[in-house]
């Protein structure tokens, strides 16, 4: 008998904003006593929701089981910014742009989103929870700026477009003079990310998939040609087993060493009455990421969305434990506040409602994990912060994958090298060094910080952006 034991199970910090925002959902359905089935899911955020889509469509009349250690849309998946990207979006690069088969990745990641709008459709989820809006790239600075103008002509060279929109245009849509200069791309959905995993969710129980929530597998154990995916409470017998978990891959043992868990951090406002949105001004809806890979995010939502109000998400933090502390939250709230201070001064007393922390998982080449793991076993992981695309992708591969097909995607994906080795210290592609990285022999405390709020030495990636 083989047997992969968890060594950890999620741990989640602030609520996941974009559900609190939502309807109370029904209470959750627990697995408690064992059952059979041919598929199971380990997991239930865009992977694990997706790969359950694929499967269906690929394996008519299977029993496909998906397992959630929390509630659906409270883990990561409703805790990112919510936008799903077409475009070249490496958060290693100076200005996005990728090192790799460009137009390949564009092409994949629209792939995502035709398979994301299909289960809008199929099961009539709310088109405010996907919105094919675009996205800004917003830049503060003359060097951002530049990094602009770099991403506009490399996405020209590639036939994509773009628009620039000057210091007036940028005001007129998010009523801030912070900007000095934005780039437009139309390809981006703006999702409502929980709106739209709790959708995918609902539409999956009604199409015969078993969702419990509230389940976290604790060991999975293969006899002969089954595996034994054992819960606190349950277990599922089951032929075949993607874990679509993200970081906590690792938590299993596998590409031990070789993963990177970050958490980021994001406060959202307390909904703004009909006199602040006159204060603030600019459109109801829009995305500014930074063109900074390292800068500050800004979003702004309205009633469709779950109210009118303001999420700003920035500061990183690197935990090889996939655990984040209440007192790096705390500050970096207040972080968010000065960032939201200097970009809407008109409104810098509006209160922020919540504030959380989000796990994300990066390799240092940028690879994803998708592939065979074991006789039965598969795996959709490493989204490398692009969780909304990347992880539909590798959910949908991994289905193709356990299910006998091969694609495009399956392809893509296995020609992956493997995910390198973490080193101490990472450099970035400009040859600086990023903040020094320490890694599992148990270092997680904070360096000592300059009274700014920046950091020099900081057991993250980037603690405070001044540049964007």
């Amino acid at each position: 008998m083989t047997t992969y034991a968890a060594r950890r199970t999620p741990v989640h910090l602030g609520p996941a904003a974009w559900s609190v925002l939502l309807p109370g959902q029904p209470a959750p359905e627990v697995l408690t006593g064992d059952l059979g089935a041919d598929f199971v899911l380990v997991g239930g955020g865009f992977a694990g929701l997706s790969a359950a889509r694929r499967l269906q469509q690929l394996n008519p009349g299977a029993r496909i089981v998906v397992l959630e250690a929390t509630r659906i849309a409270e883990g990561a998946s409703g805790r990112n910014s919510g936008f799903m990207i077409d475009l070249p979006h490496d958060l290693t690069s100076d200005d996005y742009a990728g090192a790799g088969d460009d137009r390949s990745v564009i092409a994949m990641n629209r792939q995502a989103i035709a398979f994301a709008r299909g289960a809008v459709e199929e099961y009539d989820i709310d088109r405010n929870y996907f919105d094919p809006a675009g996205k800004v790239n917003g830049a503060a600075s003359a060097a951002t700026d530049a990094l602009n103008r770099s991403y506009a002509e490399h996405l020209a060279s590639l036939g994509e477009a773009s628009e620039r929109l000057d210091a007036k245009a940028m005001q007129e849509l998010t009523g801030s003079r912070h900007y000095v200069s934005g780039l437009y791309t139309p390809g981006t959905v703006m999702l409502q990310p929980a709106g739209y995993v709790r959708g995918l969710a609902a539409g999956l129980r009604r199409a015969g998939v078993a969702v419990y929530e509230n389940t976290p597998v604790t060991a999975l154990a293969r006899s002969g040609g089954s595996w034994t995916v054992t819960t606190p409470n349950g277990r599922v017998q089951a032929g075949r087993v993607i874990l679509t978990n993200n970081g906590h891959l690792e938590s299993f043992g596998f590409a031990k060493n070789r993963l990177m868990h970050v958490f980021l951090f994001a406060s959202m406002s307390v909904e703004m009455d009909a006199a602040t949105c006159a204060r603030l001004g600019g459109a109801p809806r829009w995305g500014i990421t930074p063109s900074d890979p390292m800068g500050t995010t800004m979003r702004r939502i309205d009633s469709g969305q779950g109210g009118n109000r303001i999420i700003t998400r920035t500061c990183a933090t690197f935990e090889p434990g996939m655990e984040p502390r209440e007192a790096t939250l705390r500050r970096a709230a207040r972080v968010h506040r000065q960032k939201f201070a200097e970009r809407f001064p008109q409104i810098a007393d509006l209160p922020m409602e919540h504030s959380w922390a989000g796990h994300l998982c990066l390799s240092q080449n940028s690879v994803s994990v998708m592939k065979p793991l074991d006789e039965g076993l598969w795996a959709a992981c490493v989204c490398n912060g692009l969780g909304t695309a990347r992880s539909t992708l590798t959910g949908m591969a991994a289905a193709e994958l356990a299910s006998g097909q091969t694609s495009n995607l399956t392809k893509h994906f296995l020609q992956e090298p493997a995910p390198k080795s973490s080193p101490q210290t990472l450099l970035d592609n400009r040859g600086k060094h990023l903040p020094q990285i320490q890694r599992a022999q148990g270092h997680r405390r904070m360096s000592k910080h300059p009274p700014n709020g920046g950091c020099q030495h900081f057991d993250c990636v980037r603690w405070d952006s001044r540049v964007s």
